[in-house]
């Protein structure tokens, strides 16, 4: 008799995209069963709509005890994982047919995609790669972020989630010391990448309270440490209060090269950079040479004026084909300093018609360009800053400042001009 298995969501209010992730499973899932914690939408018609059973469940601040509550009910051999704002692509299903036919393994670890409006963006230890569009559905955006993530699991007991957030079910699977395996089977994530600006801020701030949540239920888990550090250094940007949480994750997980990482990381913002390097370096030591990495030891080296060394850092991110138009533009930077302005203006340029909805980049173009001679292309880069996302009084301040530079050059260049044409004249003249 063939293994069975069961999609396990939670969902409340997704309305807008649950059709979709519902339509990516149906065809091979023996059931749905969907745990709804207080929609107000049409989330549970539609999820009715795909043959999916129901339940009300309440919501206790916890997405652990709401996910074990859908597991409760559980009916199938095998249980696949999926949220509203996910799916999956048309292999997946073959893919997971073949792989719950194993008589040995427990669970199966995946790749989820966090799809990115900018290539530039990074999530966790991560940075954004180009996305190759294995979906349609996927087209509209430029990068993707590929996190581990453990979603097909066989149905036992013992096997729950843990966590009030970024909940996991890989302790328990070592606990029990169940057999596990690697596929390449996809969950495609859009929320990072669909949602407004301010609900995505909303979901952050959320997550960053029960990340808080988190560390006060188990003060010794260094991984709760490492997550609500990074929810302080990229969602509340105080990297002095994160260097805080990731010091102390090192501490209790010495061998936790994400740690290491992350503090590094704080540093540069901090500008402590001797610090920075030392940090950077045990994570390297530890085997983490990713994109975030060499990008951190680029940031430290070009802020500590060490041009040549944060060059060549950038250019591994490029070696590892995981380079983005920061990176890019950042890597440019480091070529003006060298000498090579011309080289280096014209990478920040790439980089800029890259991503121009990105303001970071106009402002590393603007500073390379006047560093490199080219104060028409400074003027002319801040002036297009102003109209790229949230410029400050900054922006307004060096746009009318090179504007005026630029102005100045131009009527000496205009005043030498009209010497050199009247001492031309005087000269025939005689």
């Amino acid at each position: 008799m063939k293994p069975t298995i069961e999609v396990s969501m939670i969902v409340k209010d997704g309305a807008p995209v649950l059709g979709r992730c519902l339509n990516s499973v149906a065809s091979f899932a023996d059931r749905i069963l969907v745990g709804d914690t207080g929609s107000s939408d049409e989330s549970q018609a539609i999820a009715r709509g795909y043959g999916a059973e129901v339940i009300d469940i309440p919501w206790e601040h916890d997405f652990s005890r709401a996910r074990n509550r859908v597991l409760e009910q559980r009916k199938c051999d095998w249980i696949l994982v999926i949220d509203a704002d996910e799916m999956f692509d048309s292999s997946a299903g073959a893919k997971i047919r073949d792989l719950i036919a194993s008589p040995t393994l427990a669970a199966y670890h995946n790749p989820r995609w966090n799809y990115m409006r900018d290539a530039s963006t990074r999530l966790g230890f991560q940075a954004a790669r180009p996305n190759p569009v294995l979906l349609e559905a996927a087209r509209p955006y430029p990068a993707y972020v590929p996190l581990p993530t453990t979603r097909l699991f066989r149905a036992h007991p013992g096997v729950y989630y843990e966590g009030c957030v970024h909940e996991t079910i890989t302790r328990r699977l070592t606990a029990l010391q169940l057999a596990t395996a690697c596929s390449d089977f996809i969950v495609h994530h859009f929320g990072h990448a669909e949602d407004a600006d301010d609900e995505r801020q909303r979901k952050n701030d959320f997550y960053q309270q029960l990340g808080e949540q988190k560390l006060a239920a188990a003060p010794n888990d260094a991984q709760a440490f490492i997550e609500l550090g990074y929810a302080e250094l990229e969602n509340s940007r105080r990297p002095a209060v994160a260097l805080a949480h990731f010091e102390r994750a090192c501490a209790l997980s010495p061998q936790s090269a994400v740690g290491w990482l992350f503090s590094g990381v704080c540093l540069v913002r901090l500008m402590r950079l001797p610090e920075a390097l030392d940090r950077l370096a045990r994570a390297g030591n530890l085997g983490l040479r990713n994109a975030v990495f060499y990008q951190a030891v680029g940031d430290a080296l070009f802020h500590a004026a060490r041009y040549e060394e944060a060059r060549d850092a950038y250019a591994q991110v490029a070696a590892l084909g995981e380079a983005s138009p920061l990176s890019e533009a950042k890597r440019g930077a480091s070529e003006v300093y060298l000498g090579a302005a011309r080289e280096g203006i014209a990478r920040m340029q790439r980089a800029v018609a890259d991503a121009p909805a990105f303001g970071e980049l106009y402002d590393i173009l603007a500073a390379g360009a006047l560093l490199g001679g080219d104060v028409a292309l400074a003027a002319k880069t801040a002036e297009a800053r102003l109209k790229v996302g949230e410029p400050t009084r900054f922006h307004l301040e060096l746009a009318a400042l090179l504007q005026a530079q630029l102005i100045q050059k131009q009527a000496q260049a205009f005043h030498g001009a009209h010497l050199k044409s009247a001492g031309l004249a005087n000269a025939t003249a005689r």
